[in-house]
């Protein structure tokens, strides 16, 4: 199987760069990372990767005149590890616009709400203060805006009376690390095209045809 190669944007603890990093393990998967970038030296997820023996690089935005100085600086470090295709796993920093439109559906970011709602940092405390009985996450193709893009995949959680931000993001986390590397195989696998903000999935085989496309789901394929 030839495995597409893909860079992981990384600013913190990692755990869904660990969702990845487990499944690229799999030989049965379509995908490697070959590097992960930090824009922060002292990010758990360069930990992660070093002791998966992925590549690791810190560019520290700080060192950057501009953010498309720094985004020309990602740019060509993913491009020197022949890089196919882009996930941010909690890269807190937004990009430019020329970087977006250079990754222009390869890129894709997972958020943890169901998008179009409850955008930003904030989005289970926002979530629950606005009463919702579901929440969820959501994995999304790049665009300029912030936590704005066509859907590829939500996984849904509900929401109980006793929640707190810290609870419900602990659920939530478990379907983003179910959900970023469904994503990414369908991805690596040339499945995904997208119309607008449509995203379609083709089918894997003719007899097991997949209906997953922008649903509300807990995606096991």
């Amino acid at each position: 199987m030839i495995k597409r190669k893909v860079g992981v944007l990384i600013s913190g603890n990692g755990s869904n760069l660990q969702a990845l990093i487990d499944a690229c393990q799999r030989k049965d998967y379509p995908a490697e990372i070959a590097v992960v970038i930090s824009n922060k030296a002292n990010a758990f997820g360069l930990t992660r990767a070093a002791r998966a023996g992925v590549a690791c690089e810190v560019i520290d935005h700080q060192r950057y005149e501009s953010r498309e100085a720094f985004d020309d600086a990602m740019h060509e470090m993913l491009e020197r590890h022949k890089v196919e295709f882009v996930c941010l796993a909690g890269f807190m920093r937004l990009l430019s616009a020329a970087f977006v439109r250079r990754w222009q559906d390869r890129m894709i970011n997972i958020h943890p709400s169901l998008l179009p709602a409850f955008k930003g940092i904030s989005s289970h405390r926002d979530a629950i203060a606005a009463g919702v009985r579901v929440s969820g996450c959501t994995v999304h193709f790049v665009r300029t805006e912030m936590d704005v893009g066509p859907i590829i995949i939500q996984s849904a959680v509900a929401v109980l009376p006793q929640d707190t931000p810290e609870t419900l993001g602990t659920r939530v986390l478990e379907q983003e690390h179910i959900c970023y590397p469904q994503a990414l195989k369908w991805l690596a696998e040339g499945r995904l095209s997208v119309q607008g903000q449509i995203v379609s999935v083709k089918e894997s085989t003719p007899q097991n045809p997949t209906k997953a496309s922008g649903a509300l789901i807990n995606p096991l394929d």
